[in-house]
């Protein structure tokens, strides 16, 4: 049946959704590439809660659907960005989501990584002892639970540092104390206006000279780096700087499949909250590429990459809205509710055009619920053809 879905200028337009999924299947474990989809958290819908609430968490369709991306063979990246880590769920809802996601990852075998950072502090001026002191906190929990840690980007550092000596220092003192190699983050300001000129600089070259500094004074401490600039080229460049066994995890969800390719110099492993709803389909792509078929991994995964510029369009920090909504529709969850109540974070027209953009790549298991679901909320906005 035909769904009528709204434009961007109140427009309808008739869609016909496709009635036929993808066959993709869980497969064999990569040998090519290390990829990790950050996942989000399904909210309880049920808990009497408010915006600022602390996050209430369905806990079992949580940690089903890192179930479902551990079946396809995806690392999960833990307490991430995806999982609103900043944006409705504190400190004290992350470590819960940590301690139970790397129990669930030992008994199923499978990858985790997971977020430190220092977002128990409080909103007020912190001193550079007390930012050490919380990313302390925060890296013993995940070290305690068994996974390995990611090292995120910090609002308090951000808004105390002086300048690179003082993110040098920093990292520099995490990174002597951690009891396993890290993956260090850099996350842009497109994703979170708090971090513009993270590690001491606006100017970027300067930013990076400042990274990579970091990370040349402790190489055997870091397992690899997590770049979100959504800038292509200058991750090439920042990669073939890197040390030799220091691993570029692209985080760049414009520019993914081209980046995970590489060239004849090299290529980006993948840590990427693009892949929460492109897992199975995102998994058959690096099975494909792990057979040496770079053009056969790139003819699955670039038509994705109009879904999720779509998805990570400005305010790119509410992408996280598409992603659970595409959850929803994919029957991955029973509702469209969002801790902080972010699902109204995006308007109708950009929903609809996810929905349009995901079926037409056949991304839901069940394309039947996926339009019934569509049309509900088509119904719930008034929109009655």
């Amino acid at each position: 049946m035909t769904l009528h879905l709204p434009d961007a200028h109140g427009a309808l337009r008739a869609y016909e959704p496709r009635t036929e999924p993808l066959a993709l299947t869980p497969g064999t474990p990569f040998t090519s590439r290390t990829v990790f989809s950050a996942a989000h958290v399904v909210a309880d819908p049920y808990a009497d809660t408010t915006p600022d609430s602390p996050a209430a968490v369905d806990w079992d369709a949580t940690l089903a659907f890192r179930r479902h991306l551990w079946a396809h063979g995806l690392g999960v990246a833990e307490a991430m960005d995806t999982a609103q880590r900043g944006m409705g769920l504190d400190w004290a809802g992350a470590a819960e989501l940590i301690r139970r996601s790397a129990a669930e990852a030992k008994a199923t075998g499978g990858r985790i990584a997971c977020g430190v950072g220092t977002d128990q502090l409080p909103g007020a001026p912190a001193t550079l002892a007390e930012v050490r002191t919380a990313y302390e906190e925060q890296l013993a929990v995940v070290e305690e639970s068994g996974a390995r840690a990611i090292l995120m980007a910090s609002r308090a550092l951000a808004a105390t540092a002086r300048g690179p000596e003082d993110y040098l220092e920093v990292y520099g003192h995490l990174l002597h104390q951690a009891a396993e190699p890290v993956i260090l983050h850099w996350l842009g300001p497109m994703f979170d206006p708090a971090l513009e000129g993270y590690w001491g600089s606006s100017d970027l070259d300067a930013a990076t000279d400042t990274f990579l500094d970091v990370i040349a004074a402790h190489p055997d401490k870091v397992d690899g780096i997590k770049v979100s600039l959504l800038d292509a080229r200058r991750e090439i460049d920042l990669r073939r700087r890197l040390p030799k066994g220091v691993r570029c995890y692209t985080g760049d969800d414009f520019n993914y499949p081209e980046l995970i390719a590489g060239d004849d110099q090299g290529f980006s492993h993948a840590l990427l909250g693009i892949f929460d709803p492109l897992g199975p389909l995102a998994a058959e792509a690096v099975r494909v590429l792990d057979t040496g078929d770079t053009d056969g991994f790139r003819a699955l995964l670039d038509p994705t990459v109009e879904l999720s510029r779509h998805l990570f369009q400005a305010p790119t920090r509410f992408y996280k809205t598409g992603v659970v909504f595409l959850a929803w529709l994919a029957g991955h969850q029973s509702h469209f509710a969002m801790v902080g109540g972010l699902q109204s974070a995006r308007s109708l027209p950009h929903l609809a055009r996810a929905y349009e953009l995901a079926d037409r790549l056949g991304l839901f298991p069940d394309p039947k619920l996926a339009e019934d679901r569509m049309r509900t909320l088509l119904h719930l906005y008034g929109v009655t053809p």
